[in-house]
């Protein structure tokens, strides 16, 4: 089997769920993990369910079958976002604690790799069409596993005091994880500085040619040693170099000298529509 990325569904997740619903009884493609079928959501896409919660599904990526993990695709986690404000929003974050906390899953200090271009497929995506229904799109910081070993990120709908996910939200992510297209003209960095939504990260990929991997907020750097500043940078593929969100956030020592300082203004801006996946590629844009 040939895979890009794989969809992981968890089964107690109110958002994966509602997501899945939408593209009903997939073809098998005759392998199982835990008694499950791997099922094949669009071309090089599979998509594997499991019974627990995303969070705490410590080295699912172990599950799958051999011929698929020596491919190292992506795993994309849908999933509900809950914050203490219950904003509505759609976001997209890469997995792993870069500090001590490991309370929402994952291990301390231990970070997954990250799909940097996907991710910013993902989130303009998600930006274009969630417009349509007042859902702002944002990156999250890094900050919560499972713990993985091959490139990953969460997808997410948060839809505050709400019962449910709301439908126009399910419809966007039900059509856009499945055509997530990385933009080979991106320029990859990591990010450091910004709060946990990183609105300065998040302008810099919508607006300009700018795909991010590891993002580390300000709060997390400050219990941040050397060698995990060290793994983000090194799990962000393709990095050139550190895109700082103020000057002062460069100086931490954990970060001095990681890699080249690059300014915002080092990747051009982007075009209108250019969220839009490749017409030659036979995939439609996402959202309404």
């Amino acid at each position: 089997m040939t895979a890009d990325y794989v969809v992981i569904v968890s089964e107690v997740d109110p958002v994966a769920q509602a997501v899945s619903s939408r593209w009903g009884t997939l073809p098998a493609s005759g392998d199982h993990i835990d008694g499950a079928p791997v099922r094949r959501l669009a071309q090089n896409v599979l998509l594997v369910r499991r019974a627990g919660a995303h969070i705490h599904d410590e080295r699912v990526d172990l599950r799958l079958p051999r011929t698929v993990r020596d491919e190292r695709p992506t795993l994309v986690f849908p999933s509900i976002h809950r914050s203490e404000r219950n904003v509505p929003c759609l976001t997209v974050h890469p997995l792993g604690n870069p500090g001590l906390n490991a309370d929402v899953g994952g291990l301390p200090h231990t970070l997954a790799p990250t799909d940097p271009r996907r991710m910013g497929a993902a989130l303009r995506l998600l930006d274009e069409g969630g417009r349509a229904f007042g859902f702002p799109a944002t990156y999250e910081a890094t900050h919560h596993g499972p713990t993985v070993e091959l490139p990953a990120f969460f997808v997410e709908i948060g839809y505050g005091e709400s019962t449910g996910p709301p439908e126009d939200a399910v419809r966007l992510l039900a059509e856009v994880i499945p055509r997530l297209v990385p933009d080979p003209a991106d320029r990859v960095a990591l990010g450091v500085g910004g709060g946990h939504y990183v609105p300065h990260f998040t302008d810099l990929a919508l607006h300009r040619r700018w795909a991010f991997g590891h993002l580390l907020s300000r709060h997390a750097i400050e219990e941040m040693d050397r060698p995990t500043a060290a793994r983000a940078f090194d799990q962000t593929p393709g990095a050139e170099g550190v895109v700082f969100a103020r000057a002062a956030d460069a100086l931490h020592p954990a970060l001095v000298g990681l890699g080249p300082r690059l300014r915002d203004r080092d990747a051009p801006p982007r075009g209108p529509g250019e969220a839009r996946p490749p017409t030659s590629d036979g995939r439609s844009t996402s959202g309404t």
